[in-house]
């Protein structure tokens, strides 16, 4: 008779293992804001929702039109705290370096010029420059800023790249005033293709192709919009510059980065106000969504798009393929290498996706 207690203690015991390390209903579903975005927007496969769901990352192209936007959607599970993660994007020098990331430096408030001593430009870069008309240039640039290079610099001395450098280096340090006193509508008309593309009026246009920023982020949309006029109680937000290998060629870009943190979820909103290459704009949206039936941690969601006017035309077909694949690629290591260093004991320089 004991020894038929013990057998039936000891399969009590075991029943309550399983039953302890089984995951409960609602630890095998996601929160209800991303499960209603997943149904709605991404519409994921069976099986990519169920890597998700054991933690591993997930990216996806969202639907978009081809010829004018790249969109994509990422998401993983990350056993760490949101803080941990908005620490890591304050201190996005170390956070953004390394790999893809070749130079990245935050700008200070207020903005100075020797913010931008280190940004230099590709020998491709400089090249192009000095062939740069106003409708038929290799990099973004407006009109003024064309005519500009076009002034400013006497492309048979010796000193001619320093010089481009000089000048392209004091036209990032006034576009970020610009914009920081005025907002979107003092970013730049690019004139690199015959037809003009405003920076601020692209920015508008992809935001109305993004229903669901509206519907759940309603202030964030806001003030993405009417910066610096909008306000975002309880934010942060900085500026940085860096360059990055992306596409075809270096790449610089200017960003934009605002957190908004709450009990419910943490928001990291990054704009793309200038990219020397490929972008018109761009905005990706990092949502940090505690997950309390799963345990300690967050889902970390990242939605991207970025508009351009360069992947239209026969051109534009030629590169299109590469620069979907490599945004799809990069979001996918990106994830990966953000979870890694957050849950890490001792973290190392990792990388994000912007743009």
């Amino acid at each position: 008779m004991a020894t038929t207690r013990w057998i039936l203690l000891l399969a009590a015991l075991l029943v309550a293992a399983a039953e302890s390390a089984r995951p409960s209903p609602r630890a095998s579903r996601l929160p209800e804001s991303i499960e209603r975005f997943l149904a709605s927007v991404v519409r994921p496969t069976s099986a990519e929702r169920d890597l998700l769901l054991r933690g591993s990352p997930i990216a996806k192209l969202l639907e978009s039109d081809p010829g004018l936007e790249v969109a994509v959607f990422g998401a993983i599970w990350i056993k760490a705290a949101p803080a941990k993660y908005v620490a890591a994007v304050k201190d996005i020098e170390r956070f953004e370096r390394g790999g893809a990331f070749r130079i990245t430096r935050r700008i200070s408030a207020p903005p100075r010029l020797e913010d931008f001593a280190e940004m230099t430009l590709p020998e491709e870069d400089v090249r192009d420059l000095k062939a740069c008309r106003v409708g038929d240039c290799q990099v973004k640039l407006g009109q003024s800023q064309i005519e500009r290079f076009r002034a400013s610099v006497d492309w048979t001395k010796p000193t001619a790249k320093a010089d481009a450098e000089r000048v392209f280096r004091q036209i990032a340090f006034e576009s970020v005033a610009g914009y920081l006193e005025g907002g979107n509508g003092r970013l730049a008309v690019y004139r690199d293709h015959l037809r003009p593309a405003s920076v601020a009026s692209e920015f508008e246009s992809m935001l109305e192709r993004m229903p669901s920023l509206a519907e759940s982020l309603p202030s964030v949309r806001q003030y993405l919009l009417g910066y610096p006029n909008a306000v975002l109680p309880g934010s942060v937000d900085f500026l940085y510059w860096q360059e990055t290998t992306f596409g075809l060629k270096p790449t610089i870009r200017i960003s934009h980065v605002v957190i908004e943190e709450s009990e419910k979820e943490t928001v990291v909103a990054s704009k793309m106000l200038y990219a020397s290459h490929y972008f018109c704009t761009g905005l990706e949206l990092r949502v940090l969504v505690p997950d309390p039936a799963r345990g300690s941690g967050f889902w970390f969601i990242n939605v991207n798009r970025s508009r351009s006017d360069g992947l239209s035309g026969f051109t534009g077909r030629l590169i299109r393929g590469r620069v979907r694949s490599g945004v799809a690629d990069g979001l996918l290591s990106a994830l990966t290498a953000t979870k890694i260093r957050l849950e890490s004991q001792t973290p190392q320089g990792a990388s994000s996706l912007l743009h």
